[in-house]
């Protein structure tokens, strides 16, 4: 007998990876019965406006460093360091250009002190992935290292203290417009395109599957798997750079011991919703896009109606659970033959 389900579009449709992602992300727009202007965008001041757009704006860092971490938890590890990279690379990026006076001149030049920023990332990435490929270390251990000593160097760089940044120029990255839409989208868009370019174009996806799969048999195969552990660890860290300098361009300042608080679980979240599997090998960039969207959008949604800040921890860990239960197909299985089973017992009498 021909199964009726192989015939119907929905339920192919639903079987794809990202179609729970996407239907969250949908019926998250319930917001608008709630919040009537939730859907309302207007052109003011040369660009658009709305929550949409601030959404989106908000969850830029969140964005770029999911596309991180699904890198490194495709390869099968874990990097919880990245909120400590992201207030590294922010009091970097601040020390350099607001120092602590008052005018429009920056310390060192905006360029040099951008590069500066990312540059340490990468080598904070590149020191966990030396840790995990190299000395054997296991990634969570790895990178509980320096998610400890990071804010640490963080608040030293900081000297203790919020760095405020005067510096005009450097708020465009985090809060100025191109063509009307966010900065930080662009730069999002070329991290995600170059990104996408090089895993489908070249053999680096089918690599990073590889060594995610079966580390050994990638070896074998003669894939340099350790190096593309490392190089997946390090673009983490150049990611978590990034997103340092957004959200301190966001606002204005440098905080070393609350900058991407708690960041890398929102990025891990963000990673498992947009379907990659944590034990490796099975991944999707879209997918953590859609994933970074739902949090935030989650995040907005809860603050918008009113919920206490409080509860927004426990609202975002049921929604998580519930998506992650609908993604499952062993859950999915149980709950079919739940649906199915009063119909055989019928069909028997």
């Amino acid at each position: 007998m021909t199964n009726s389900n192989n015939n119907d579009p929905l339920a192919t449709a639903m079987r794809h990876r990202l179609a729970w992602p996407i239907v969250t992300l949908l019926l998250l727009a319930i917001n608008t019965a709630f919040n009537a202007s939730f859907l309302h965008l207007e052109w003011r001041d040369g660009h658009l406006y709305g929550s949409l757009i601030d959404i989106l704006n908000r969850a830029a860092p969140l964005v770029l460093v999911s596309l991180g971490m699904t890198l490194v938890i495709a390869t099968r590890g874990i990097d919880i360091s990245v909120g400590a990279v992201v207030a590294i690379a922010a009091a970097i990026a601040a020390w350099m250009i607001g120092g602590s006076v008052a005018n429009d001149v920056s310390r060192f030049p905006m360029s040099l002190a951008i590069l500066a920023a990312i540059g340490v990332a990468l080598l904070c990435g590149l020191w966990n992935g030396l840790l995990v490929a190299k000395v054997g270390m296991q990634p969570i251990i790895a990178t509980l290292i320096l998610m400890v000593a990071g804010r640490g160097i963080a608040q030293l760089i900081a000297d203790g203290q919020i760095i405020t940044i005067y510096y005009k120029p450097f708020f465009f990255l985090g809060s100025g417009y191109l063509l009307g839409l966010p900065f930080s989208l662009f730069i999002v868009a070329a991290v995600f395109v170059l990104l996408y370019l090089a895993i489908t174009r070249t053999a680096l996806g089918l690599f990073i599957q590889a060594v995610g799969i079966n580390l050994t048999a990638a070896r074998v195969a003669g894939i340099q798997a350790r190096r593309l552990i490392v190089g997946a660890y390090a673009f983490c860290g150049a990611c978590a750079g990034v997103a340092g300098l957004l959200i301190s361009s966001n606002v204005k300042s440098a905080d070393g011991n609350n900058a991407g608080q708690l960041l890398e679980l929102d990025a891990i979240l963000a990673v498992t919703l947009g379907g990659t599997a944590l034990t490796g090998g099975r991944f999707s960039l879209m997918g953590s896009v859609i994933g970074a969207l739902i949090i935030q959008t989650l995040t907005y949604a809860i603050y918008s109606l009113g919920v206490p800040p409080e509860i927004n921890l426990v609202v975002k860990a049921v929604v998580v659970f519930v998506v992650m239960l609908l993604q499952a197909p062993e859950f999915r299985a149980e709950i079919r033959s739940l649906v199915q089973r009063p119909a055989h017992v019928g069909a028997g009498s």
